[in-house]
Formats: structure tokens, C-alpha cells, sequence
């Protein structure tokens, strides 16, 4: 396995120093933000180090070249946008963008594209497979064209009012994964698969790691604390946020002994990146760069 870091934490930063940074952490690969400039909707959204409108030979090489020389692999470049947003202008925006990201992926050789499937918020699970059934065979289509693998990671995008009542992925359990791998049946189609989003649905997270196991295309490590006297207090139809926080690796409720052994059990030899989005290290810069450190160190125990 191959472990690396997803470059949203490195809001702010150049796509220089996010390389350098990753490679003095020890870490081989780096999953790549690429947002369209100047758009951010929430939270680690919006962060953009890798130019998708730009396909010039000299950009592509000097990206590639970069990343060589640090000894840092591209795992994938990642936008997780709503490409199933209630909003139609919006919807349209996402999946234009979404393609673009997929033909830089291509142009580069990375051949990945982490993201999700989104929801109307506002529709039934039902209603939102009808819409998936229309938005997404074309967008498999044209990554299945350029020869890049799209994963899709499993985060509800459920976590307050605005995303209320049925968050913004629906790419969310086992059971919908089952019928939307039915509708889809593509080699380039599968999971980013992310723990941490089992742990407060309380849903088995090592289980579905033997069941999709040739599904599962790439790895994120983050963690989840859940607080079971906010949890007693507000119940699990309150905003998620209100009984649960991510943490960095190794402080939350995520077994990574457990996990990483699961992953090795089904051969998976691929990237595994941290996701760091835990509150406790936003308040500087240094605090971002420990947050990363702290995070590569305790996975390295399981990963080298």
C-alpha cells in the first residue's frame, strides 16, 4: 500500500509546497484537490492545486515532472461536488466541471478520479436512484472513454440544517452501493472507501472491505469520535454534528489495526490517503502542517 495525504487540508498552500510537504512527511502519493478556482461551498471545498482548464503540453510536464522529482505519486485528482443537486444549473456546473477533471486525470496518467455520486437533498432515496440512473451511466461513459477509474467516496454529506433531511451523496451504505453497482456495471466504477462514515451510522466498516473488494479503487483514513453522552442526549435523527467530530487518525473510534489487516486480507496494494478535517488543527498554518505529520506517523505503523 501506498500512503499519501488528500491536498484539501492544504488550503492555501502552492502545488509546490503541498508536494514538498508531503514528500518530507515520508508519504508516496498525494490525492490531488481540484475544485474550480474561487468556489468554495463548504468546508475544504474550493481548494484547487492542480489547473484543470489548462491541457498545454508544458503545464502536464512540469506537473509530472514535479512530482517525480519529489518522489510523490498522484493518486488521483479529486472534486466532490453534487452532480445530483435539486439545482439544475448547479447540477449541469458539477458535471461539467467533473469532466474536466476526469481528462486532466487522463492527460497526466494518474487514470483516477475520487468524487461522489450527490443527491437532491430534498427527494427519497428512491426518486434520487431514478436520477442516478439518468446523471451517471454517461459520466462512467466518458470516463470509461478516457481510460480513468472513477471512486466514489462513501460520505452522506450529512452533517447540519443545510444539507438536511437527506444529505448531499447518496452513495452512503452497503445496501445502495449493491443497487447502484447493479444499474452501473463498469470496471470504472467503484468506492473510495472512507471508514470513518460507517463508524456514526453504525454500520459494520470492515465487513463491506471483503464484499467489495474489487470495488474498492482507493482509501481514505480519517476518523471519527463519537460523543455517547451528546449521542444520549440528542439522539441519531439529530445533526450528525451534534454527537460526533472527525479527528486525525488514531484519535477516534476507527480500529486502524483492524482496518489495514481487512485491506490486506483482500490484497489491496494500492493508496491509502489521509483526510484530515479535525477542527483541533485549523487555527494556524504550523497547526495544518501538524496535523499532517501527527497523522502520517500513527499510520506508518501500519503502512510503509
Amino acid at each position: 500500500m501506498k500512503l499519501g495525504v488528500v491536498s484539501a487540508i492544504y488550503d492555501g498552500f502552492s502545488f509546490e509546497e503541498m508536494i514538498d510537504d508531503v514528500a518530507k512527511n515520508g508519504c508516496k502519493c498525494v490525492e490531488v484537490a481540484c475544485w474550480p478556482q474561487g468556489k468554495a461551498e463548504r468546508r475544504y471545498a474550493g481548494v484547487s492545486h492542480i489547473d484543470v482548464e489548462n491541457l498545454s503540453d508544458e503545464y502536464i510536464s512540469y506537473v509530472k515532472d514535479y512530482c517525480s522529482k519529489k518522489g510523490v505519486e498522484i493518486s488521483s485528482l479529486a472534486f466532490y461536488p453534487n452532480t445530483m443537486d435539486g439545482n439544475l444549473e448547479k447540477r449541469e456546473a458539477n458535471i461539467e466541471h467533473l469532466k474536466k477533471v476526469i481528462t486532466m486525470s487522463a492527460a497526466l496518467g494518474v487514470n483516477m478520479v475520487t468524487t461522489f455520486i450527490g443527491r437532491d437533498q430534498n427527494k427519497t432515496v428512491e426518486e434520487n436512484l431514478e436520477i442516478f440512473k439518468t446523471v451517471w451511466p454517461p459520466i462512467i461513459k466518458f470516463a470509461e472513454e478516457k481510460g480513468v477509474k472513477v471512486a466514489i467516496e462513501n460520505c452522506p454529506m450529512l452533517f447540519g440544517a443545510d444539507q438536511w433531511p437527506g444529505g448531499q451523496n447518496l452513495f452512503t451504505t452497503p445496501a445502495l452501493w449493491r443497487k447502484m453497482f447493479e444499474i452501473i456495471d463498469s470496471d470504472n466504477f467503484g468506492i473510495n472507501y472512507d471508514p470513518s462514515h460507517f463508524i456514526w451510522q453504525q454500520i459494520d466498516y470492515i465487513k463491506p472491505v471483503y464484499e467489495f473488494k474489487d470495488k474498492i479503487f482507493h482509501v481514505h483514513c480519517k476518523d471519527i469520535k463519537v460523543y455517547p453522552d451528546k449521542l444520549n442526549d440528542v439522539g441519531i435523527m439529530a445533526y450528525p454534528l451534534e454527537y460526533m467530530s472527525p479527528k486525525l487518525p488514531g484519535l477516534g473510534d476507527v480500529d486502524w489495526g483492524k482496518y489495514i489487516s481487512a485491506l490486506t486480507d483482500i490484497g489491496y496494494d494500492s493508496f491509502v490517503c489521509v483526510e484530515v478535517e479535525d477542527k483541533a488543527f485549523e487555527s494556524s498554518k504550523e497547526k495544518v502542517l501538524d496535523s499532517v505529520e501527527l497523522s502520517c506517523r500513527y499510520l506508518k505503523q501500519f503502512i510503509i
